[in-house]
């Protein structure tokens, strides 16, 4: 299967003209705000009836300020538009979808929308992320009324058949840890939600709590329904001010509508939600350490086991999701856990939002079912690098995941495929470069990374990283570079088996993909040992 369930059409506005403006960082970067403001003055200046409504962002980033008019034939979208253009779209008609440079049409008929499957995504960048209203015109809330009339037990087998499987890196299934969430006895359980977004080259997450924060709110409140919890937060980081500033002001909205506290939706459900602000430590994106920050404490990760999810937050059983998961649920009850699991390849079903970054030509989110080709998300969606240059390698899964070269494009993206090639799925980031990268100081920068974020709680990950970066260091010098290159593997093994948390453990993937997809970059230029 590969459609996305219909979306209602919004009603038209009774103040005029519905124009959308992006309020999403990647927009708002680029413009968005000048270009609201210009619309707005152009529109008196013209005695034109607009309505401005600021949504999400649809996740075509080149495309940016991305703005859409409501007409008679649909929403008309145009592209790149800047404060300068305003005059002459107003001039071409684009109040009812005229004719300009900058016009792209129906932005459902663009090919890079035209080729997903979009069901966490489906309202992002389409809705007023702050209208109950919108959300529940789009489907919003369906999910939580089908949860609440099968019960707890019924949610959890529904979450469990679907196949959906955690978004932030393990790819644990979800089902399973909500199980013995539920099982476990407690007088109180919690909901946690992972949004401490770390990864480079992902904005998911951002997307989510800034364009569908409805999603998030009606994910974990079904959570809580399944679980027997009573209470939820939503851990992000300091780094995303929008984001945040519109999470609050959505949770202020439900619990104003009865959508949080209790008797929600007219039930005996209890559940309440708070958004708490991280530091922005990369390793609090762990989830034990996660937990330790939320308590008031240093964020270090905590030895397993016990698991969070029998003693987490506060020593009570938790589920810990991250935020791709929780989004998702909402879907999933509303049109059933088989319509989900239809979607993807062997284990690793449903849809992956992938985040295209880096030197790529058309950058963006691309939410698909598992299952397409790397060679093909990167050179046909993607469509190569934005410097036209060759593609040499992509890392997939964050600073912390695997270079993949274009001889292993043929990969399946599904969470095995990648694995058999020592590789990660992540938080499903995709970071290209082009053959100008260096692969010996991107092997350098993993290990600088680590050590620049570990918690310092297990020596593998604190001693490891720090010692890996001098070892790099040396073979950037030319010194022994074949000695100290088996020194590096070496060292990368002791802290992929022995660290406590994938922090350590991961940092090796990077560094080992570098040494064997590129070796010429470990000697280039380098003296021989009997040279030095």
């Amino acid at each position: 299967m590969n459609a996305t369930p219909p979306m209602p059409a919004a009603p038209m506005s009774q103040g005029g003209v519905r124009i959308f403006v992006p309020r999403d960082v990647a927009a708002l970067a680029v413009g968005a705000d000048e270009v609201a403001s210009a619309v707005t003055a152009q529109a008196a200046a013209l005695g034109a009836a607009v309505t401005i409504v600021r949504t999400g962002s649809r996740g075509l980033f080149w495309l940016e300020p991305m703005v859409e008019v409501e007409t008679a034939e649909g929403r008309i979208a145009y592209g790149q538009v800047q404060a300068r253009d305003v005059p002459a779209l107003f001039a071409a008609g684009w109040l009812t979808g005229g004719v300009h440079p900058l016009r792209i049409g129906r932005p459902e008929d663009h090919p890079f929308l035209v080729r997903q499957t979009r069901l966490t995504f489906a309202r992002c960048g389409i809705v007023d992320p702050l209208s109950v209203d919108d959300y529940k015109a789009a489907g919003g809330y369906r999910g939580l009324a089908k949860a609440i009339e099968i019960g707890g037990a019924a949610t959890v087998e529904a979450v469990t058949k679907s196949g959906l499987r955690g978004r932030g890196g393990a790819g644990f299934p979800t089902g399973i840890k909500w199980k013995t969430v539920r099982d476990a006895v407690s007088d109180q359980k919690y909901i946690v939600c992972n949004a401490d977004e770390g990864d480079s080259g992902t904005f998911a997450d951002r997307m989510i709590l800034e364009g569908d924060p409805f999603c998030l709110i009606e994910g974990m409140t079904i959570a809580g329904l399944a679980v027997g919890a009573t209470r939820g937060y939503i851990y992000s980081r300091s780094e995303y001010p929008h984001a945040n500033a519109t999470m609050r002001a959505a949770l202020d909205i439900a619990r104003a509508a009865g959508l949080l506290g209790r008797n929600i939706l007219g039930s005996d459900l209890e559940f309440h939600l708070e958004l708490r602000v991280g530091a922005g430590a990369y390793v609090c994106g762990e989830e034990t350490a996660l937990l330790e920050s939320l308590e008031g404490k240093r964020g270090v990760v905590r030895a397993k086991p016990p698991l969070p999810a029998l003693k987490g937050l506060f020593g009570r059983p938790t589920v810990v999701n991250n935020l791709l998961s929780l989004a998702t649920i909402p879907v999933i009850l509303d049109l059933g856990a088989q319509y989900y699991a239809d979607f993807g390849m062997g284990r690793s079903r449903g849809t992956m939002p992938i985040q295209l970054a880096g030197n790529v030509l058309h950058g963006g989110l691309f939410e698909t079912a598992f299952g397409m080709t790397l060679g093909e998300i990167v050179m046909e969606v993607g469509g190569g690098t934005a410097s036209r240059r060759p593609v040499r390698a992509v890392q997939a899964g964050g600073p912390l995941g695997a270079y993949l070269p274009p001889s292993q494009f043929d990969t399946p993206y599904d969470y095995e495929a990648f694995a058999a090639r020592d590789a990660l799925i992540g938080h499903g980031g995709l970071v290209v470069f082009d053959d100008t990268v260096d692969m010996a100081h991107m092997a350098r920068f993993a290990m600088e990374f680590c050590a620049e974020e570990s918690c310092g709680k297990c020596t593998p990950c604190r001693i490891g990283s720090t010692r890996g970066a001098e070892v790099v260091d040396r073979i950037l010098a030319g010194r022994d570079v074949a000695a100290n290159i088996e020194l590096l593997e070496d060292l990368c093994n002791t802290m992929k088996f022995g660290s406590l948390c994938a922090l350590g453990g991961f940092t090796p993937y990077p560094v080992l993909s570098a040494i064997r997809h590129f070796p010429e970059d470990f000697h280039r230029g380098r003296l021989p040992a009997a040279a030095e």
